[in-house]
């Protein structure tokens, strides 16, 4: 018989050690739990992995670019080539998402799913590519279209995820009112015969100021304190062609790159963009390697000196902060290599794709990069970074 008492202070597993017999005791610790649990995260492990998604309906046509709204994940800006910009509130689906790889172990209520769009603007009148969210300023967003109009949007109420999360609860806050839009500017300039506005890019340290890439071979910089004209224009391109991206380095904030239709791309100081004579400004270093369009390009988020491009044929990755040595080194600056030549500065090639229209670094992956292409996605990470 036990002591009266006894049991209180013995555990659980100490007492069925004592009925069971010695040789069904443990040794003190749980250690047959643990190959148990070890034998379980070995099977989990060896499942196969699922890529679960979840399709929103684009009732507006071909869709030719989209941007995410980098204060508020959950709202996705798409233009059509049906000459509409639609916004979306995707938190619905994230939650669904998210649940189903946490195996729904959550307390909080599902929000609800929203398909459609909640915002559909048709005040461009022509489609467009040029699309760009500001990192300074929430909810602030920039259009523009073929025709060279830029428009300008900006939210009418908190955008921010947890201001949002914190008033309308399992409600979307988003509808059409929800953004107020004005046509900022219109084509003007030199490239008043060919005005289509390529591409934006929102300074990443001021609210007012853009720059834009457009036909002509022109880059121009807009304060939207000053409406209806650009701060600087500037012909970079003096073959004229086209200029299709750019990229604003968000590290060193007097950096931008550019990627050309004739196959280079450059990058420029914007404290020597304006000259005093007017003439065409000088770049930092200038590219001529790829043979076929530029079509899209980003500096890396941590590194001020890395810059991913691509063209038709591929991803490349470039180190600006390499230094050619020997007979070449002696090249005038802003020349760049010679057409046909690889540079110094370039690290890495991914090759396969075809016709690459976008890359993108992973935003917490170091040197994870992302592309879309004709073939589908591309995710990889370069073997020497």
């Amino acid at each position: 018989c036990r002591a009266g008492g006894a049991g209180k202070d013995r555990t659980e597993r100490e007492l069925d050690d004592e009925m069971l017999g010695e040789e069904w005791k443990g040794d003190g610790d749980d250690s047959g739990d643990g190959e148990s649990d070890s034998d379980e995260d070995e099977e989990e492990t060896d499942l196969d992995p699922v890529l679960e998604s979840y399709s929103f309906p684009h009732p507006s046509g071909g869709i030719n670019r989209l941007r995410v709204c980098p204060q508020n994940t959950d709202v996705v800006a798409a233009w059509s080539d049906a000459g509409e910009v639609s916004l979306y509130d995707i938190g619905g689906a994230i939650d669904t998402l998210d649940r189903s790889s946490t195996r729904g172990k959550t307390d909080a209520a599902p929000r609800r799913m929203r398909k459609d769009p909640f915002f559909v603007y048709s005040g461009h009148g022509t489609e467009g590519y040029a699309l760009d969210w500001s990192r300074v300023r929430a909810g602030r967003l920039a259009t523009a279209d073929c025709s060279g109009g830029i428009h300008v949007w900006d939210a009418t109420h908190p955008v921010d995820r947890s201001d949002v999360a914190a008033k309308y609860r399992r409600n979307s806050p988003w509808s059409n009112s929800s953004f107020g839009v004005k046509p900022t500017y219109s084509a003007h300039g030199v490239n008043i015969d060919s005005p289509s506005v390529e591409d934006l890019q929102w300074s990443p340290t001021e609210e007012t100021v853009m720059a834009s890439a457009e036909c002509g071979g022109v880059v121009r910089v807009y304060d939207v304190r000053c409406p209806g004209r650009a701060m600087i224009t500037n012909k970079v391109l003096e073959s004229g062609a086209d200029v299709n991206v750019i990229s604003w380095n968000r590290l060193v904030g007097n950096l931008l790159a550019s990627g050309g239709d004739d196959g280079s791309f450059s990058v420029w100081d914007l404290r020597t963009f304006q000259t005093p004579d007017g003439s065409s400004p000088k770049p930092l270093a200038r590219f001529h390697s790829h043979r076929t369009p530029i079509t899209s390009l980003e500096w890396h988020p941590t590194d001020e000196s890395m810059i991913a491009v691509s063209d038709d044929h591929g991803t490349y990755v470039y180190d600006l902060s390499i230094e050619e040595d020997g007979p070449g080194a002696s090249a005038p600056a802003g020349e760049g290599a010679v057409e046909g030549e690889i540079p110094p500065q370039l690290l890495f090639v991914h090759s396969g794709s075809q016709l690459t229209k976008e890359v993108r670094w992973h935003p917490q992956i170091p040197s994870c990069v992302a592309t879309t292409s004709l073939g589908g996605f591309n995710v990889f990470i370069p073997s020497n970074l």
